[in-house]
């Protein structure tokens, strides 16, 4: 296991809730340049990833340490909200996402679960993802239409990221960065820029 998070206490806790028998911690890392050198010469079997860390871009971030670690499975730790962050980590190559509030129970049933193969999110969250009932005009609806590109380029819009700087960031030319912003518009069911980055910080599922 490789431990990726800027705070250390939070690394030396998720050390502790580890059960040494089965895992073994072979790196704990602090930014992004030490992580990719870190998961370059251990090649771990979990990465536990605070998304919120110095020298990474977020779920780009996510999705290119997971095409270059497929064989890694990626936990997403983090204190943000659950409800906007857990989908796009899942989407963007996560196999679980666990909050920061979560109990120590909880998080170590989320590595177990991991680590064996499976896909981790809080059972309040994955019944409402999953419930067929909700309304088909639901937020939650209309988000799980989006692609993972089209998340990636959400993602960076929301964190006040430019054309240029997104085409940049995603290996993408600007008319193509424009033609997502069009579609996410459509999809989300907004009239402009600012209403979509409101719905995605204030996205809740019910």
């Amino acid at each position: 296991v490789v431990i990726a998070d800027h705070h250390p206490i939070t690394r030396l806790g998720v050390t502790a809730l580890l059960d040494s028998k089965r895992f073994t911690v072979v790196g704990k890392v602090s930014r992004g340049s030490e992580l990719l050198k870190c998961l370059q010469k251990e090649r771990p079997d979990i990465l536990i990833l605070e998304l919120d860390m110095p020298e990474i871009h977020g779920f780009h971030a996510l999705r290119s340490i997971k095409e270059e670690f497929p064989k890694t499975r990626i936990a997403i730790f983090s204190s943000n909200p659950e409800e906007i962050y857990a989908l796009r980590s899942i989407k963007s190559g996560a196999a679980g996402y666990i909050s920061k509030t979560s109990s120590k129970e909880a998080f170590q049933h989320a590595i177990d679960r991991i680590s064996l193969g499976g896909t981790f999110l809080n059972e309040k969250f994955s019944k409402a993802y999953n419930d067929g009932d909700i309304d088909k005009d639901n937020p939650i609806n209309r988000y799980k239409k989006l692609s993972t590109r089209e998340i990636e380029v959400l993602d960076l819009i929301s964190s006040g990221k430019r054309n240029k700087d997104i085409a940049v960031l995603l290996g993408i030319n600007e008319k193509t960065v424009s033609t997502y912003k069009t579609r996410l518009l459509k999809k989300l069911n907004v009239s402009n820029i600012a209403e979509l980055i409101n719905q995605t910080r204030d996205f809740q599922f019910y």
